[in-house]
């Protein structure tokens, strides 16, 4: 009999999909590399239980203990799966920005979920950063699994996400396309396909309202730069230690609107139903299309599932609310 032994197996060896009508315009062949496929139904499924594992073997994780981490939603939905199989509790801190369909699938799971505003600065006391590293130093054996300065983060991408594409492609990608956020899917996955090919371009999709464009080009780290925006899961206010800003060729921004539109369009347009910053990669990748010729390969990692936006990016009513429909 064929089966996995729990759900943790099934994590990886998602599908590479072509794009075709919503990237018409673009000479390459675009594969899009959809994690949505994962048991948690993000990319994040890797990474949090590499993180888990590495923090088991190195001590820091006890039995009977509870995971700490601040999240958007997607890395709690692979800490939660890890802390169901090998009995952790497990307690997620977020922000008010984040959709509702997040906190009800984590708190489904059974993970704890504290909301903390958006808008405030990452060392203020009322920030998601800093209410979790509290949480964890309060508590009795407890694990900050801090997933934007961990190397676990990079080092699954690298063991994972970057052979697989490399495998799926059979060497061929000439260019990689993904949003950042913490920074380790673009920072594994660009370090073992540099590795194989260094003439294989790394481009970050990076959202207005966050620093690593200017970061990267200039060296700056600008705060003029930050101030809110409703792309979720992309772009950052910290520079986390996982953005291996070496590896990566160029970043490009998309507005918080094109983000949405692109998203809806990937599920009428290719019937791929996915999250917030898939929308926000396809476009930039459209944006860069300048770049791109027919013997290209362009991969571009679609990140989570629609499900988790059901009551924003695919509701009219929210839509209009944001001004990104009539």
């Amino acid at each position: 009999m064929k089966y996995s032994k729990n759900i943790l197996e099934t994590i990886g060896n998602t599908p590479l999909v072509r794009l075709n009508k919503i990237t018409k315009e673009v000479d390459a062949l675009v594969l899009a590399k959809i994690e949505s496929f994962n048991p948690g139904n993000s990319v994040k499924d890797r990474m949090a239980l590499k993180m888990v594992e590495d923090a088991e073997q190195q001590g820091l994780l006890k039995p009977g203990g509870t995971i700490v981490e601040g999240t958007s939603g997607n890395t709690g939905m692979g800490l939660a799966l890890a802390a169901i199989v090998k009995g952790y509790k497990l307690i997620c801190v977020s922000t008010d920005k984040q959709s509702k369909e997040k906190f009800d699938v984590l708190r489904a799971v059974g993970a704890q979920v504290i909301v903390c505003p958006t808008d405030v600065a990452p060392d203020d006391p009322k920030s998601y950063y800093s209410t979790s590293k509290r949480i964890a130093a309060e508590m009795p054996n407890s694990w900050y699994v801090n997933q934007y300065d961990n190397p676990s983060n990079t080092q699954a991408h690298y063991e994972t996400t970057g052979p697989e594409i490399w495998e799926q492609t059979q060497g061929k990608i000439t260019h990689f396309v993904v949003g950042v956020g913490t920074g380790g899917t673009i920072s594994g996955v660009g370090k073992f396909l540099k590795e194989k090919n260094p003439n294989i371009k790394i481009w970050g999709i990076d959202t207005y309202g966050s620093v690593f464009k200017k970061y990267h080009e200039m060296g700056i780290f600008d705060p003029a730069e930050i101030y809110p925006y409703t792309t979720e899961g992309i772009g950052e206010d910290i520079l986390p230690k996982n953005v291996d800003f070496s590896v990566i060729d160029q970043f490009e921004k998309v507005t918080d609107k094109d983000a949405a539109l692109y998203t809806r369009k990937l599920a009428r347009l290719e019937g791929i139903f996915a999250g917030n910053s898939c929308g926000a990669a396809v476009k930039g990748l459209l944006q860069l299309k300048k770049y791109f010729t027919k013997k290209d390969v362009v991969v571009v990692l679609l990140h989570d599932s629609g499900s988790r936006y059901i009551g924003k990016i695919y509701n009219d009513y929210w839509m209009k609310s944001k001004g990104f429909i009539e």
